[in-house]
């Protein structure tokens, strides 16, 4: 029992530390249809303390405020227990994007890892390469630590995610059905 109760404690404790480590402080919420159905809604916690600039790019592209963003964009790549990604907003099939701070950004840090399934990083193409592109992960993906700059969680929609993970694609991971952003914004916590 004593031991128990010490696991209890601890795993309480982690949880505690986690959190604070990775304040939220914004939330953006995806509005998901598959084909013309409507597949729920993505809530998305942006850790804006540990990634300002990065969670900045996103949240702008959620309301797209400069004039360009998320809306209407597709989930291109779907890869099973691995990651769903979406983002490219301008030519949607993975190749192209542009952030908020022009084609290209860099790398804010690494400091959050990717520690559980749910995360949500930026997709790039090496180093320094952060656009509108980003996944959701469907597993853990520490091997991505280092690589891939991780800016927020799933706190609400995670069956969704699943569903889509569960999608069928074609050889290239590209899902048979468009899977696309049909709205979205952003909201101050």
């Amino acid at each position: 029992m004593g031991a128990f109760i010490v696991t209890l404690l601890l795993f309480s404790l982690s949880a505690t530390e986690c959190r604070s480590r990775h304040v939220i402080t914004k939330k953006a919420y995806l509005d998901i249809s598959v084909g013309n159905k409507d597949a729920g809604q993505i809530v998305i916690g942006l850790f804006g303390d540990a990634v300002p600039k990065t969670v900045e790019n996103f949240a702008q592209l959620c309301t797209g405020e400069k004039g360009f963003g998320y809306k209407n964009s597709k989930f291109h790549r779907i890869m099973k227990t691995f990651k769903i990604q979406g983002g490219d907003i301008t030519k949607g099939d993975g190749t192209g994007g542009k952030s908020i701070y022009g084609d290209t950004f860099e790398d804010e840090n690494f400091n959050v890892k990717n520690e559980r399934e749910m995360y949500v990083s930026m997709a790039n193409k090496g180093r320094n390469t952060n656009n509108s592109q980003f996944f959701i992960t469907t597993s853990k993906t520490d091997w991505l630590d280092g690589k891939n700059v991780v800016f927020g969680a799933v706190v609400s929609g995670k069956d969704v995610v699943r569903t889509l993970d569960d999608l069928p694609v074609d050889s290239n991971f590209r899902p048979l059905e468009d899977v696309t952003i049909v709205d979205c914004k952003v909201q101050t916590v």
